[in-house]
């Protein structure tokens, strides 16, 4: 039996819905999903497999201009996607102009006119936003700022189009023994899950420059038949930093610690003994040493 198998990989500007369109084509929560920009650090694969076929989907960091050397790793996540896909999937919205951060998306042209291997899809997300004529007239643009691709509207939030997409995605992926195990659901570790769990839930809970000066590592995970015991460290950059994330004797800590365990708990299926600390480690988003151990070496 001919079997099927290929990386697609989704790129896009902060804020487009590419976090939620990768749990929506994986069907499992992979990706963390809040309202801020730059929520997605790390470039997150989940695994889609049938008998005769396996999708690699890859979740990328929103495209920006780098200010840091943390910026700078995120933003090699999403160049290194456009070198390994077989689909790729640049994700936009009916809000964005396609001049919206003109040299990466002149990287996405060039390679839609060189690598004619590479079959490229424009997702044009939120569709459900505009009128029809609006749509048809977005649709146009990208048409003539990339020609070479396909366009598939549709809108994330309401899984609307994104069966569409799925179906055109498993069309257009090539003959190929799997790349992993058939029983292999992400390349990430557990302990990866729980750092990102932890850090959406200071993405919710705090505000203005506290979320991006913060970052997460699990010293400990031993993981028993009914239990899993984590100790788990937030990085932040100032002293003044670290006591907004505690709180008041200690309550907001208590409560970043309560919602990100019931999250691990449902996501593993086990229950969970959660311990959570606060160390400054300053200026960390420019120190290649702790960049790098926090896995942003991982290109």
């Amino acid at each position: 039996m001919m079997h099927k198998a290929g990386f697609v990989n989704i790129v896009g500007n902060p804020n487009v819905g590419k976090s939620t369109l990768m749990n929506i084509l994986v069907g499992e929560r992979l990706s963390i999903i809040t309202a801020k920009a730059q929520t997605t650090r790390h470039r997150i694969m989940g695994i889609v497999n049938t008998d005769d076929m396996q999708i690699v989907f890859s979740d990328t960091p929103g495209v920006l201009k780098p200010v840091s050397k943390l910026h700078e790793s995120m933003l090699a996540f999403s160049t290194s996607a456009l070198q390994d896909a077989d689909i790729l999937l640049y994700l936009t919205d009916t809000v964005e102009s396609p001049e919206k951060n003109e040299e990466f998306l002149s990287k996405v042209q060039k390679m839609s006119e060189s690598n004619s291997m590479t079959k490229i899809i424009v997702v044009l997300n939120k569709m459900d936003l505009v009128s029809q004529e609006e749509l048809v007239k977005k649709v146009d643009e990208w048409h003539t700022r990339l020609p070479q691709a396909e366009i598939i509207p549709i809108s994330a939030l309401h899984s609307f189009g994104t069966d569409m997409l799925l179906s055109r995605i498993k069309e257009l992926l090539p003959e190929c023994p799997p790349y992993f195990d058939k029983d292999q659901l992400t390349d990430k570790p557990a302990r990866f899950f729980v750092t990102e769990i932890i850090r959406e839930k200071i993405l919710q809970l705090y505000d203005k420059e506290i979320p991006y000066a913060c970052e997460v590592r699990v010293e400990q995970f031993k993981e028993g038949e009914k239990l899993i015991n984590i100790d788990a460290v937030i990085y932040c950059e100032r002293d003044s930093q670290k006591g907004i994330i505690i709180g008041k004797k200690g309550a907001m800590l208590r409560k970043l610690g309560s919602l990100a365990r019931k999250d691990i708990e449902a996501f593993f299926g086990k229950q969970v003994m959660l311990s959570t600390f606060v160390k400054v480690e300053k200026d960390w988003r420019n120190n290649m040493r702790d960049l790098n151990s926090f896995g942003y070496n991982d290109i």
